[in-house]
């Protein structure tokens, strides 16, 4: 009487010589609810990872401290590790011992840690940028190196566009790990002017002068009011200074016609701007 797969157990399978194929469906038989609960499993954490990883990339966008960068990186990292459980639940239901596998993958996410240590500190520079958001793409910056408009921040690299039109390319820890002068963020900035007039002209007509200018131009602000006074008593000249206060957005246009203004002005009402002097005395042996 012939021997069938399905009335074979796997002790007595190991006793009879059946073929590969006879072998596949003896273990099929055997572990079929196990295969259909791992399928199970599979199916809905990949389902499950796949949901949760959107709802926390929408939940992330709508909030204002979040970029949209930072907020797919997230999602991304949630969607991993939930894969990482569903394949190491799958494993279990074979009976297969996933405690040595998590230590192996420790242990490789350790070396490739080391490894990239130089590119990790990128990522985790990069993820405090778009956390912290000391700057943001449009706002202009200045560091130790350069001034530049933001156009991108990645991950890895913050991407620059300088004010002659130069394009550069930071690594984030960088420019994480440096003092940086944000040129927009507040909405008003102040301006100071210094014009040196001649140790023999009005220094209170100075003054009104430059208050008039500032004054006359819609630009500068009432609060807080313009100031003038004497900054500096130089070698050839005395400083005269005036602060005012604009918006940002007006600050760069209003230094230069500020500037202008007060040379036209000076010359006109007769108030000299010196050049440097030097005053030798000759002594006779």
């Amino acid at each position: 009487m012939a021997l069938l797969a399905s009335d074979l157990t796997p002790d007595l399978a190991q006793a009879v010589d059946l073929t590969f194929a006879q072998s596949i469906w003896l273990w099929l038989q055997t572990n079929i609810m196990q295969i259909i609960g791992a399928i199970a499993v599979l199916v809905i954490g990949l389902l499950l990872a796949s949901f949760l990883s959107r709802a926390a990339e929408r939940a992330l966008a709508k909030s204002d401290r979040f970029e949209p960068t930072i907020a797919a990186f997230l999602s991304n990292i949630i969607k991993y590790a939930l894969w990482a459980v569903v394949l190491v639940t799958v494993l279990s239901q074979f009976g297969v011992e996933t405690t040595s596998i998590i230590a192996a993958l420790g242990g490789m996410a350790l070396a490739v840690g080391l490894a990239l240590q130089g590119t990790l500190s990128n990522v985790a520079s990069g993820v405090m940028i778009l956390v912290q958001r000391p700057f943001v793409v449009g706002e202009g910056i200045q560091t130790n190196d350069f001034t530049a408009v933001v156009q991108r921040i990645g991950l890895f690299t913050t991407e620059l566009k300088q004010f002659d039109g130069l394009y550069v390319m930071v690594p984030n820890s960088e420019l994480w790990n440096q003092p940086i002068i944000n040129l927009n963020r507040n909405p008003t900035r102040r301006f100071e002017l210094v014009v040196g007039i001649g140790y023999g002209d009005s220094m209170q007509q100075a003054r009104e002068v430059l208050l008039g200018l500032a004054e006359a131009d819609e630009r500068v602000l009432d609060d807080p009011a313009p100031q003038a006074f004497v900054a500096s008593l130089d070698d050839s000249s005395v400083g005269i200074g005036l602060r005012v206060w604009s918006a940002t957005s007006d600050y760069l246009a209003l230094s230069w016609d500020l500037t202008e203004a007060a040379k036209a002005k000076f010359d006109e009402v007769g108030l000299s701007i010196p050049f440097p002097q030097r005053e030798i005395t000759m002594v006779q042996a």
